[in-house]
């Protein structure tokens, strides 16, 4: 379907040359100061055409508001997005016609809904994430200014070279990558033309894409996302665990193959006294209170699938693009053998590209899950507090209850009422 979130809900319209693409948003808060720039920059660090690695389709991209919004502010109401397609050019399809394009979604559109659009990828194209990011850029902007929430990605890997995820085999991973995770910026990311913020890497794959670029060929790749500053308690057990309703929002963009989150599979290699997280004395990021923090993070901050209030970090696999102006040998729609060497305007690479797209929907999948969770304490905060609980079953916190065990008052202990923070 093309609606993703419950209290924070984003349904995308739009073809990869239709007359526009777009979305409309359910669930934004009243109130956010919001302009069309604000929407923008994450579009601009998306669109096609930014660098000679990547498609040479010229797209501006800009954003037009089309409700939701008065002086400068949110209304509470459905917020809707357009961004018009300019450069079009469905003549370049006509070979698709006859083939569909190997790995790519010609086929598997006409078998599911017995037709599909005639040029481009339709609704398989990257042309689709606009709605996504635009929606995404709103739900940053809000959880920066609520929660002081951050989040970066940047590529990881592109083909065969990759950053330096461990220098030792003993190690789950390495310093230098977690040093990346924990501290590197967009201004980083953005100062490389692959957005590798490790300039050795960068260069290697810069040297990599253009090469397959000039065997008219393509390449997949990685991008590695980290969300800092996120509260605990979030996520949605048991089937909308956190990280399985970010691995569904990563798995929803295109040309995704793969999705780990913390030490992934290389941490399933190790025994668990090595990859537990042992629980220190800490201090909340958010707030500067005293509170439990983890001596490790290979967990990738979340745990029973809700947050435990440490960096939430993960990595996306993509393939490489399908559709390359390389010589093919093929079938076409009638089964027959040909030749197909496709024409058209296409990333060698997506991976540079995806990066915003994965901060975007990463940015929607907290902001819906901060939306449930804030319902339910405000909910249980209505309630009059709880006076007799068994020490099992609270948290040291902020108001003290009597602890029960058996039907006895043995202890009084603190325990932190629902809604506070």
């Amino acid at each position: 379907m093309s609606s993703f979130g419950k209290n924070y809900r984003v349904h995308t319209y739009g073809e990869s040359h239709c007359k526009s693409v777009g979305c409309i948003i359910d669930g934004v808060p009243p109130g956010l100061a919001l302009t069309e720039a604000d929407i923008q920059t994450q579009l601009s660090r998306r669109r096609p055409g930014q660098s000679d690695i990547t498609t040479a389709r010229s797209e501006f991209d800009t954003v037009h508001v089309q409700s939701g919004t008065e002086h400068g502010v949110t209304l509470g109401t459905p917020i809707g997005l357009l961004v018009h397609n300019k450069d079009q050019r469905p003549h370049d399809y006509a070979e698709t016609d006859l083939y569909p394009r190997p790995s790519h979604a010609d086929y598997t559109y006409l078998a599911k809904y017995g037709l599909k659009a005639s040029s481009g990828g339709g609704r398989a194209s990257a042309r689709e994430t606009i709605g996504r990011v635009a929606a995404g850029a709103i739900a940053e902007k809000y959880l920066k200014e609520a929660y002081g929430i951050e989040i970066v990605a940047f590529v990881a890997s592109v083909g065969k070279v990759a950053l330096p995820f461990a220098e030792e085999e003993d190690e789950v991973l390495g310093k230098e990558y977690m040093d990346l995770v924990k501290s590197v910026t967009r201004e980083e990311v953005d100062k490389e033309i692959t957005r590798c913020p490790h300039k050795a890497t960068s260069q290697k794959m810069e040297e990599t894409i253009r090469a397959a670029k000039a065997r008219d060929d393509s390449l997949g790749g990685s991008v590695t996302c980290v969300i800092r500053r996120v509260p605990a308690g979030l996520g949605e057990p048991c089937f909308d665990k956190l990280e399985a309703v970010l691995a569904h929002a990563m798995l929803s963009i295109p040309s995704t193959k793969s999705f780990e989150i913390g030490s992934g599979l290389r941490g399933t290699t190790f025994p668990g006294s090595q990859h537990n997280d042992p629980f220190v004395e800490g201090v909340d990021p958010r707030t500067g209170e005293k509170t439990l923090r983890t001596e490790t993070n290979w967990s990738g901050g979340i745990q029973g699938g809700i947050s435990n209030g440490e960096d939430i970090y993960f990595r996306i696999g993509f393939k490489p693009p399908a559709t390359i102006a390389q010589e093919q040998a093929t079938a076409r729609y009638d089964g027959s053998s040909g030749v197909l060497a496709a024409k058209g305007r296409h990333d060698p690479c997506v991976v540079p590209r995806a990066v915003p797209i994965v901060e975007t929907m990463a940015a929607i999948v907290i902001m819906d899950m901060v939306l449930q969770q804030n319902a339910r304490s405000a909910a249980a905060s209505l309630l009059a507090p709880l006076t007799h609980l068994p020490p099992t079953m609270v948290l040291p916190g902020k108001s003290t209850v009597q602890a029960v065990v058996n039907g006895q008052e043995v202890a009084e202990v603190q325990s932190q009422k629902p809604g506070e923070e």
